[in-house]
């Protein structure tokens, strides 16, 4: 098989997108070395550049004009005569010749429906303008998690038969060994407690860990927050330094740097409102660390009988959870096993060949 991918986030996103479209190429050259895989930008980045070394995955410069993207790439997948064309990101080309090509797009989620307020106008209405052009050009759709599918069918009208459910995995390094010389420096590094509890996600107001930090008045539990801070960060600030709770917050961390604070940590608190996944779930059940995240969404698809679950709009409940796991050191033992043996369904090798079954399915 000849497939061809739009490859901008995997050229030019640093997180949730670009790290789905590397590694959706990265899991298929390796498994299914037999295909090619061709990815389509008008430019390239370092990102992904060892991708780029397997002999089976190559880069195509698209052709130039203006929304090339949106008018030439579809055209340029044809041309190279690619029997699928991915589109990784919830888009597809706009315009395409006679030739024949399978049309594939991956939907995440359609958060921008079910919570506008966090949208302007005119964003919510390009968003739901590429994804219902999208949903209708595809052969098939691949929602990431039964909550995104059951979106889709209610937003964007799609039948059931047209969408099929493949989950993502996470970066490799959440899978490795890291030696404890390394989980020190880290832990040097960025100057961390010797016992926390992590938090990872941009700090806006959909991932909700102002409800984390009012959960944590009086409990003299370090938190430890990994992610982009935005306006929502001074609300969050405000709270912290009325509560008087010990709090870190990091950024720029690497992706290894990032896997060992996972491991370093006692716990991993997620108590988003809503996510089409929820992967900072399965990059801490494959660090072997206990998580407490929400009873929503698609959250208990990720987390698994074994994760903690809590109402993400009960203060209360959140630091019930937290302070039973806290003093609970075989509990919270016996759960990071077993949610070590659940999340090896989000392993590389069977999320390849989900995948390669859609693109099979349809030649």
């Amino acid at each position: 098989m000849k497939i061809a991918y739009d490859a901008k986030r995997f050229f030019h996103n640093t997180s949730g997108l670009g790290n789905y479209s590397r590694d959706v190429i990265r899991i298929l050259a390796t498994f299914y070395p037999e295909n090619q895989y061709f990815l389509l930008n008008k430019n390239k980045s370092e990102r992904g550049k060892q991708i780029l070394e397997f002999p089976n995955v190559e880069y195509i410069t698209t052709s130039k004009g203006n929304f090339s993207r949106q008018l030439k790439m579809g055209k340029d997948a044809q041309d190279i005569d690619a029997d699928i064309f991915h589109g990784l990101s919830g888009e597809l080309p706009l315009q395409w010749s006679e030739k024949s090509i399978k049309k594939v797009v991956t939907i995440h989620d359609l958060i921008f429906e079910r919570f506008p307020q966090y949208y302007s106008f005119f964003d919510r209405k390009i968003h739901f303008f590429k994804f219902k052009k999208a949903a209708k050009s595809a052969d098939v759709i691949i929602a990431i998690s039964e909550q995104t599918k059951r979106d889709i069918i209610k937003y964007l009208k799609v039948k059931e038969d047209k969408i099929k459910v493949v989950y993502q995995g996470c970066h490799q390094a959440f899978k490795e060994n890291q030696t404890e010389e390394f989980l020190q420096q880290v832990k040097q590094k960025f100057n961390l407690p010797d016992q926390f509890i992590l938090n990872v996600g941009t700090i806006e107001e959909r991932k909700n860990l102002l409800s984390v930090v009012k959960a944590l008045k009086g409990a003299y539990i370090p938190l430890v927050v990994v992610g982009k801070k935005t306006k929502y960060f001074n609300k969050v600030n405000k709270e912290i330094k009325k509560n008087k709770v010990e709090t870190h917050f990091l950024e720029n961390v690497s992706m290894e740097e990032l896997a060992a604070i996972y491991k370093l940590a006692d716990i991993f608190i997620y108590p988003s409102f809503f996510e089409g996944f929820g992967i900072p779930v399965i990059e801490a059940l494959f660090s072997k660390t206990v998580v407490i995240t929400s009873n929503t969404s698609c959250l208990p698809e990720a987390g698994g009988e074994n994760s903690v679950y809590i109402d993400p709009r009960n203060v209360s409940d959140i630091r019930a959870k937290i302070l039973f796991l806290w003093n609970n050191k075989d509990e919270r033992t016996r759960r990071e096993e077993k949610g070590f043996e659940f999340v090896q369904r989000f392993n590389d090798e069977n999320i390849a060949e989900n995948l390669i079954k859609v693109y099979k399915d349809l030649l």
